[in-house]
């Protein structure tokens, strides 16, 4: 039997900021633009932060995206009907084609490469999304406090989360942790698209979703919480070093 390949961390944060290019200011003037994009529908409040700490805490790549998704949504799919917000859908085709070649592709070829650098070196790619989401969606409150999302037919994803998941619980026993909550992780972003592209083996896309509720003064997280985070990955990577499907770690680039 062929030995497993050994798994290599990467970090990413599609939804890092608010941030709109001065190219574009002129469509976000009003005061109803403005709370919108200071809403959870412009970014991830502490997202970026919560990715940054992970990524420093295991030497492991980060790239991130600050502009707005309100300008586009990089964590979708080029056809999806939510690439373009209801602010920037109106903007004519070849302005919209600009957008995508300077803020949307470029984040996306950045990690396609970065896995495709890891697989090459004969490792296992663990990508981390990063995300936050909003206590409360069309007045339905959210039942959980973190989730880890995945698709269920990749058994390397599905068997990572689950242990990630009882570490987190053991870390931090008074937050609810759910599975593929609030969203399925076989739904469309960055990692389906990835998950195309390689195998199961080799590429294991898990998005990591923290309740914003739990923000303190500054969108800042409390310490707690992230070394409950960072300290229940830990555990689950060196464990799985003696587990059949992932045997040990392999860091890659220089994070930024």
């Amino acid at each position: 039997m062929a030995e497993p390949p050994r798994l290599s961390l990467v970090v990413t944060c599609e939804h890092g900021g608010n941030e709109v290019p001065a190219r574009y200011t002129s469509l976000f003037r009003g005061r109803s633009q403005k709370k919108l994009l200071a809403s959870h529908r412009g970014y991830d409040p502490g997202a970026l932060q919560l990715a940054r700490r992970i990524a420093r805490a295991f030497g492991a790549p980060l790239l991130y995206c600050r502009v707005t998704r309100l300008v586009v949504e990089v964590n979708r799919s080029p056809h999806h009907r939510s690439l373009f917000s209801q602010i920037t859908r109106r903007l004519p085709d070849e302005e919209k084609q600009a957008i995508l070649d300077r803020y949307y592709t470029p984040h996306r070829s950045q990690v396609c490469q970065t896995v495709a650098e890891i697989v090459a070196r004969g490792c296992a790619a663990l990508h981390v999304g990063v995300h936050s989401f909003t206590p409360v969606l069309d007045g339905i409150t959210r039942t959980a406090d973190l989730g880890l999302l995945y698709d269920p037919a990749r058994p390397p994803e599905r068997d990572l989360c689950h242990r990630w998941g009882r570490a987190l619980r053991r870390a931090a026993p008074a937050l609810t942790v759910r599975m593929n909550y609030p969203y399925r992780g076989a739904s469309d972003g960055l990692t389906t698209s990835l998950r195309r592209l390689f195998a199961p083996e080799r590429y294991l896309g898990v998005e990591l979703e923290v309740n914003q509720r739990l923000l303190i003064r500054g969108h800042r997280w409390p310490p707690a919480l992230e070394r409950a985070v960072v300290e229940s990955l830990r555990q689950v990577m060196q464990a799985s070093r003696a587990r059949p499907d992932i045997r040990s770690i392999c860091v890659g680039a220089t994070p930024s």
